[in-house]
């Protein structure tokens, strides 16, 4: 039986109590990599102070979806300043690392390879969410290893089933609409990008190189949001629990008549 989780709202969440929520999480949906948290830092000599922090070797560079990786399936702690991201890459622009350059802003970099005219590259630059420009590092851990207290944003990767009962969660005690961007390509802007920029969930539909670079599976989507909403999607997603909506989805057959499956859920609702 899952235990309920901390009363959003009450105060803020620490690393312990985010590191359970996590656990609760991945029981109720199933998860099957670590749920992680991002944190930036205005230094770096601050972020080096992180337990366990590893960093890329001298001269070696990720993109920030391979940094995610290392976390969610190897469990890696990693941080990383402007130094450590490709710097023929958008990963330091979309953290707030540094300030995109002209390459990228005038749409030269992206004009006929994800976009048939630099106009359309252009405009596609000048619409991507993206953290201002004021951070020496960024941090990555895997929610259960405590580390970042408390992590700016909270992160999972899941299938688009569990994917929508997570926002029924969210919806569960007070419901909200919920609309999410679509950027294309650079779709980390989308999920960390926005979430950090915001501190709101954030839905992504993980693009081309997330999954060339980062090992995203075909049916994963990514969801980004500050701890506190974590705190509301869990407590939701127990009471959906409760009521018998939960994951795996049972398929009840399309030729089935619904009315017996719909009776376990509205049964004297008339």
């Amino acid at each position: 039986m899952t235990d309920a989780p901390p009363e959003a709202g009450a105060r803020p969440l620490d690393a312990k109590q985010i590191a359970e929520l996590a656990r609760q999480l991945t029981e109720l949906l199933r998860l099957r990599t670590l749920p992680f948290g991002m944190k930036l830092f205005e230094s770096a000599e601050e972020m080096a102070k992180i337990p366990g922090l590893r960093r890329p070797p001298q001269g070696r560079t990720f993109s920030t979806c391979q940094l995610v990786t290392q976390a969610r399936i190897a469990g890696f702690t990693m941080g990383i300043t402007h130094e450590n991201v490709p710097g023929f890459s958008n990963c330091g622009g979309v953290i707030g690392l540094n300030e995109p350059s002209e390459l990228y802003l005038s749409g030269r970099k992206f004009e006929g390879v994800w976009f048939e005219n630099r106009e359309a590259a252009r405009k596609h630059q000048a619409e991507m969410p993206r953290v201002p420009p004021r951070y020496a590092g960024l941090c990555v851990s895997p929610l259960r290893s405590a580390r970042l207290d408390p992590p700016d944003i909270c992160l999972f990767y899941a299938n688009p089933a569990q994917m929508i009962l997570f926002i029924n969660g969210l919806q569960w005690k007070t419901y909200r609409r919920f609309d999410f961007s679509i950027t294309g390509e650079s779709a980390c802007a989308d999920s960390w990008g926005k979430a950090l920029r915001d501190r709101a969930p954030s839905l992504s539909i993980p693009c081309y190189a997330e999954r060339r670079y980062g090992g995203v599976a075909d049916d994963e989507m990514l969801m980004a949001l500050p701890p506190a909403d974590l705190a509301v999607a869990v407590e939701g997603l127990i009471g959906l629990s409760k009521a018998g909506l939960r994951y795996p989805i049972m398929p009840y057959g399309p030729q089935a008549d619904p009315a017996e499956g719909m009776a376990k859920s509205y049964a004297g609702k008339t």
